[in-house]
């Protein structure tokens, strides 16, 4: 044994590891963002759901979620790891049924989506949407606990977080290019464009480009996560955790006695949701009230352009000021932009969509700060239970940290669903939706995410535990614990 620090022997991160860390996230996100994006306008235009039904199967698909993923993160506590390590073999596992489960969610087979069709489409949707999420799941877990092992140096993990917000940013992009061409003019029968009610031409969702570039994006996907698989490198090798009646109770009644977890798991929460929700919603927003599906792509680069900046300034000021400081003052600026969009929804749509576009980006810089330092604070909070408990299960805790993260979704599928039930969205072919709808439809995209953004800052302001002080004192605790388990031949380095 030489004379390093534990904390040493076990980090030491090259520009390749936090390329392949990226990599795994922007690989995800390639196919998860076909769900937070445009399978929701999907279901109702395409395969014209009602978006009653999408609601209910969302929250149905969260329900066995509450199954599957804590036996997903036992699974991976509990095997024999690979030559390769304990977590990041399942990128292999996953790569090429991930690109597939994919895909089918918007493949159109004859009958799904026709008139008279309802239970068959009912019933693809829901078969695919939930295989999809279980795949997912077998990605995502892993993944989660990667950072564990990767390093256990506090400075290089929040490089890992910024990297892996910036890989997700990437892999989100590619949509949009979908959901902001995949559109026609809708003809009348003699050829005429057909005029809405606000004197603008109304535009279709084509199936044909969406289903041909789901599939390019799928592919990528899955060779993306082969190369992921080869460059990263698991340099804490964990012994398996033993197969003990009751030991997966203990592991999650340890999880949900911590503030930490519990706090961090709440804003990982209402951050999907506001980001789905928004996602999803302005796909619907841009088309029907402001009829420029440009917007799309303009919007997601105002949102996360700010990371080419961030990502040379937030590692430094979450070192100098604390993550939970910088990440509360973010995410108030991001309520108080969403907020200024409410206020001005009297403003002629002309205008106000590029004031829509400058506050998106000022909305964009306050979430960037929690975006790209959430999977260090989960780490911290982590490393909080080992230090107070003794008890470390990354898969366990990564399970309920993903699965408060699909709570989430369910969310976002509430406050979408609910608000196109609550502005009367008419989802039948050939529909045009009224002045009043469309009022209505805006109003609902600037408050919802104002509400989801402001709980945020307030958990983070008042709740979260780990200050900056905090987190220093956890990585001196985290020293000892390291060499603990090392003499204990608990863990190999």
């Amino acid at each position: 044994m030489t004379d390093r620090s534990f904390i040493s022997r076990t980090s030491g991160l090259k520009g390749k590891d936090y390329f392949g860390y990226a990599l795994v996230d922007a690989a995800g996100c390639l196919v998860f963002s076909l769900v937070t994006t445009l399978l929701q306008k999907f279901y109702t235009d395409i395969f014209h759901l009602s978006p009653l039904f999408i609601m209910l199967m969302f929250i149905a698909a969260r329900v066995w979620d509450a199954i599957n993923d804590p036996i997903m993160g036992r699974i991976c506590d509990t095997v024999k790891p690979a030559k390769s390590g304990r977590y990041k073999q399942w990128f292999l596992y996953v790569a090429f049924p991930l690109a597939v489960s994919a895909v089918l969610l918007f493949v159109k087979w004859p009958g799904i989506g026709e008139d008279g069709k309802v239970v068959l489409t009912c019933v693809y949707a829901t078969v695919t949407y939930i295989l999809f999420g279980m795949i997912y799941t077998a990605l995502q877990i892993p993944y989660g606990s990667l950072a564990s092992v990767v390093t256990t140096d506090d400075h290089e993990r929040n490089k890992l977080s910024v990297y892996r917000s910036i890989g997700a940013a990437l892999g989100s992009i590619p949509v949009l290019l979908i959901a902001s061409f995949a559109y026609a003019d809708r003809l009348d029968a003699a050829g005429n464009k057909v005029i809405g009610e606000n004197g603008k031409v109304i535009t279709d969702m084509q199936y044909k480009p969406v289903l041909i570039g789901v599939a390019i994006m799928a592919a990528c996907s899955a060779l993306m996560l082969v190369l992921a698989f080869a460059l990263n490198k698991e340099r804490v090798k964990t012994k398996p955790q033993p197969k003990e009646k009751g030991a997966a109770k203990k592991a999650i009644g340890i999880l949900f006695k911590n503030k930490a977890f519990i706090t961090v798991s709440l804003v990982a929460m209402l951050l999907l949701a506001g980001q789905m929700f928004t996602q999803s919603f302005y796909t619907y927003l841009f088309d029907d009230y402001f009829h420029a599906n440009w917007m799309n792509l303009a919007s997601q680069a105002c949102t996360y352009s700010p990371m080419i900046i961030m990502m040379f300034i937030l590692p430094k000021a979450a070192r100098k000021i604390g993550k939970k400081e910088v990440c509360a003052v973010g995410t108030a600026a991001a309520a108080a932009a969403n907020l200024i969009l409410f206020f001005l929804r009297g403003v002629e749509p002309s205008v106000l969509m590029w004031i829509f576009l400058l506050l998106c980006f000022v909305s964009g810089c306050g979430l960037t700060t929690v975006v790209m330092q959430l999977w260090a604070m989960a780490t911290d909070a982590i490393d909080d239970i080992e230090v107070g408990t003794g008890s470390r299960d990354d898969g366990t805790a990564y399970s309920f940290f993903n699965f408060f993260r699909k709570l989430g979704q369910v969310l976002a599928a509430v406050c979408v669903n609910g608000a196109l039930l609550g502005m009367h969205y008419n989802y039948a072919k050939g529909a045009v939706q009224t002045l009043e709808n469309l009022k209505k439809m805006y109003d609902m995209a600037t408050v919802i995410p104002a509400v989801l953004f402001g709980l945020m800052a307030l958990i983070l302001f008042v709740w979260y535990p780990l200050s900056r002080a905090k987190v220093a004192e956890l990585q001196t605790a985290k020293e000892a614990k390291l060499k603990e388990a090392y003499e204990s031949n608990t863990i190999e380095i």
